[in-house]
């Protein structure tokens, strides 16, 4: 088996200009990476979003005024953010393109099959407004593409260190859609909101969970906080299909968080979503990318091992990083790759409730407290 994964090298399109944080050489050193350990999947032809389909989620207007792409801060449009480039609509529908036709592979190849764009997962995109880097909410899209197609009942996991607040606005609403969102907290970072009382709208309350982590948290919090919040409810949920957003801006390296979290927990997260999707859905598993700003020592190393899990092809963590790929590295950035695919860590945490209290755990007890009971589990 081998994962359907959706790129182009005109995905590298999607960015926002000299100086700006998303720089999209991060996906070309991934795929560069991936290709390298021969994990880079079946690759999917894609074509830009239509109009028709972009509206299954954001207003026309709102559309209308991403094409234009002129200055338009009523739509988030021309801020320090989301500055306006040349050609962003056509460059942010190719995105969403790549993230549906990964979405429609995961459909159409039955049972098992594992879609990945690591270009995808723009989860802040609003339905009127551009948002942190995101013009188009892919994830979304892709989401209410899968429930156009009949799927009954979807969970989408976001474990990027900023609150998945768009996926979470578009189906608030809709009690076929399970969202939780794992991040730092909104207290001491963008976008500024993710609490566990944010639980759905007045008809699908537990539907919406949020996990969110106090700065400075490790691999030893992050991963007890998954373990204890994600699997329960997906399993009680019991979707069709599992969506993922593998952001990995969570990493102690990342410039624009406060995180603590290694490429080794990592892994081990890309791992637990894998065989979660296997247990739940049968392994029907979309995975995407999104945010991510230390684009060589973390980025391109993380999305390889996700990409080598989807393919069924894990690599052990210890081994060395291609000869090929560190010059390709140097010659594109001028700076030194990683010797190895791991980051020395364990990746090891004591489970929620065990008698051995962590710093996250009142930040754990607040989620379960919100939503378990609503899911007939015990808090």
């Amino acid at each position: 088996m081998t994962a359907a994964v959706a790129w182009d090298p005109a995905l590298l399109g999607y960015g926002f200009g000299p100086g700006h944080p998303f720089n999209p050489l991060r996906l070309d050193l991934t795929i560069e990476l991936a290709r390298a350990y021969g994990v880079a999947g079946e690759v999917l032809a894609f074509e830009p979003a239509s109009d028709e389909l972009l509206e299954t989620v954001h207003d026309p207007v709102y559309v209308a005024a991403v094409r234009r792409g002129v200055t338009d801060f009523a739509h988030g449009l021309g801020t320090a953010d989301n500055p306006v480039f040349p050609s962003m609509h056509e460059a942010t529908s190719l995105v969403v393109g790549a993230t549906v036709a990964a979405a429609r592979a995961v459909l159409s190849g039955g049972a098992g099959t594992h879609g990945v764009s690591i270009a995808g997962g723009l989860h802040h995109a609003m339905p009127v407004s551009a948002s942190g880097f995101c013009l188009y909410n892919d994830v979304a899209i892709a989401i209410m593409d899968l429930l156009g197609s009949g799927v009954e009942r979807i969970a989408y996991v976001d474990v990027d260190v900023h609150h998945g607040d768009g996926v979470q606005a578009v189906f608030y609403d809709d009690p076929r859609v399970l969202t939780i969102s794992l991040h730092e907290s909104g207290r001491t970072l963008f976008p500024g909101t993710g609490f566990p009382s944010e639980t759905g709208g007045p008809d699908t309350a537990g539907t919406s969970v949020n996990v969110a982590l106090p700065a400075g948290t490790g691999d030893p919090g992050w991963l007890r906080a998954f373990d204890a919040v994600v699997p329960p409810l997906v399993r009680a949920f019991a979707p069709t299909v599992l969506v993922s957003q593998h952001g990995c801006d969570t990493h102690a390296l990342d410039p624009l968080a406060n995180l603590l979290v290694s490429v080794d927990g990592q892994r081990r997260v890309h791992g637990a979503l894998h065989d979660l999707a296997h247990e739940v859905c049968d392994g029907r598993w979309l995975a995407t990318g999104g945010g991510g700003y230390e684009i060589v020592r973390v980025v391109p190393r993380t999305w390889t091992h996700l990409l080598a899990i989807a393919a069924h092809q894990p690599i052990d963590p210890e081994t060395e990083t291609p000869d090929d790929w560190r010059s390709f590295v140097h010659d594109r950035t001028g700076t030194t790759a990683p010797l190895r695919m791991t980051d020395g860590r364990d990746a090891v945490f004591t489970p929620y409730g065990s008698g051995d209290a962590d710093p996250v755990d009142a930040a754990v007890r607040a989620t379960r407290e919100a939503v378990f009971p609503i899911h007939g589990l015990k808090p």
